[in-house]
């Protein structure tokens, strides 16, 4: 496993002994059995992703001992944790609805945690009023749950998670209850604090933005399995499930090259810039499609399909197409350009790709 921190990847290493976390997750629960290894240094800030079900609430409520592993193991820090009870492990964490005490003031919400680790009322308030502070929560030290805003509430539980000094925070979608601009502020804030954040911290959250500012690494789960891991940039730039592709917004497909040619698992052929010989993934964002109403004359474009358009969506002032026909794929164009065109449910189009902008690697 590697970090990527700006100054270049630096390897990690993990294992009985060493800093960190090392830990296979196995979990049986009926038809549906998560199997998956995660481990981590200290400073890392890794990502769980996944569709709903994929197993990232189980992984995170294993970690955290509320569920019982039925084999694997889980190690911090070299020490194991599989008999080691919720209340007396060294994790924080932040849950996606706060769940703060509702009858006790912000700052003695975050002195809870401190008083439950053996500190005096007097340190654990001291300790609470200096995390309180790092949040820019101070004027709302004696404020209850029920008078915070989602956000001030959001940032009162991560200093109550903190203030316990944890070796492993876990974050369970610490964003989803939160406005857009609240998200945006909050988001900020805590990816400031994750950075001075000296212990290994796993956020479990189904948004690629999120994720991909937060994060040094994403691993990404569907059914139980870990199926592609690595940083933010690589895997935007070359995903390997559909899943992956539809959450950092690429059209993908699987064949089988030979030079500039792939000829698609289902499907037409695409033609490329890369050469490639083998299993390789074609990718190339919505952007890069054009379309047109009737097939377009004298056009030299190699990657040409005819389709009909499925269904439309409005993002701002795009408009994303969801095409079928030839080969699924999704465009995007503006508001002005699907006007023109008169594009809607049914209508046949014809789409182009070219092939300087699409991208191909072995799968």
């Amino acid at each position: 496993m590697t970090d990527i921190d700006g100054g270049g990847a630096r390897p990690v290493t993990t294992g009985p002994g060493r800093p960190g976390l090392d830990t296979r997750l196995v979990i049986d629960r009926g038809s549906f059995r998560l199997d998956i290894a995660l481990t981590a240094a200290p400073g890392d800030v890794v990502a769980l992703l996944g569709p709903n079900g994929a197993g990232k609430t189980t992984a995170l409520r294993a970690l955290a001992g509320l569920t019982e592993l039925t084999e694997g193991h889980l190690r911090l820090d070299g020490a194991s944790l599989e008999r080691t009870p919720p209340e007396s492990r060294p994790v924080g964490v932040v849950f996606q609805d706060y769940l703060l005490f509702p009858h006790l003031s912000a700052l003695d919400n975050v002195a809870f945690g401190p008083r439950c680790h053996g500190a005096s009322k007097a340190e654990a308030r001291a300790l609470a009023a200096e995390w309180l502070d790092r949040m820019d929560l101070t004027a709302h030290a004696g404020t209850r749950p029920r008078g915070l805003s989602g956000g001030q509430a959001q940032r009162v539980a991560v200093a109550r998670a903190l203030a316990t000094r944890p070796r492993l925070l876990l974050l369970d979608e610490p964003l989803a209850a939160l406005d857009a601009r609240t998200r945006l502020d909050v988001r900020g804030q805590l990816r400031r604090h994750l950075a001075e954040f000296e212990a290994v911290a796993v956020l479990v959250t189904h948004d690629p933005l999120d994720a991909m500012v937060l994060a040094d690494r994403l691993v990404v789960i569907e059914g139980g399995r870990v199926v592609q891991e690595g940083s933010p940039a690589d895997i935007a730039r070359h995903p390997r499930t559909d899943y992956i592709a539809r959450l950092v917004g690429l059209n993908l497909y699987r064949g089988h090259s030979d030079g500039h040619a792939v000829a698609l698992d289902a499907g037409p052929a695409i033609t490329t810039t890369d050469v490639l010989s083998g299993p390789v993934f074609v990718a190339f964002p919505p952007s890069a499609v054009t379309l047109f109403r009737e097939r377009p004359a004298g056009t030299s474009a190699r990657n040409l399909w005819r389709c009909e358009v499925a269904g439309l969506e409005t993002y701002g002032d795009q408009i994303r197409a969801d095409l079928r026909g030839e080969l699924p794929l999704a465009a995007d164009l503006t508001t002005v350009a699907a006007a023109e065109l008169d594009l809607h449910p049914g209508a046949p189009v014809w789409a182009t790709v070219k092939a300087t902008q699409t991208h191909a690697y072995p799968a």
